[in-house]
């Protein structure tokens, strides 16, 4: 499978905040994370690094 888990970094570490990522979409500032069964969030974040080995996405907030 090629999902992904995505993780919020920031200096006091990281937090996970989706498991089976499948799409990323940017929609201005704003980041849709959509999850194998098409729930969605959305938050205001970049992409920081994306391991695809690890199948790990790093974000990094904007707010």
């Amino acid at each position: 499978m090629c999902e992904a888990h995505a993780y919020l970094v920031a200096e006091q570490g990281r937090e996970k905040i989706m498991e089976n990522v499948v799409r990323i979409a940017s929609d201005g500032d704003t980041l849709v994370l959509t999850d194998l069964f098409g729930d969605e969030i959305r938050l205001r974040a970049r992409i920081k690094e994306i391991a695809l080995i690890e199948h790990t996405i790093y974000l990094e907030s904007l707010a």
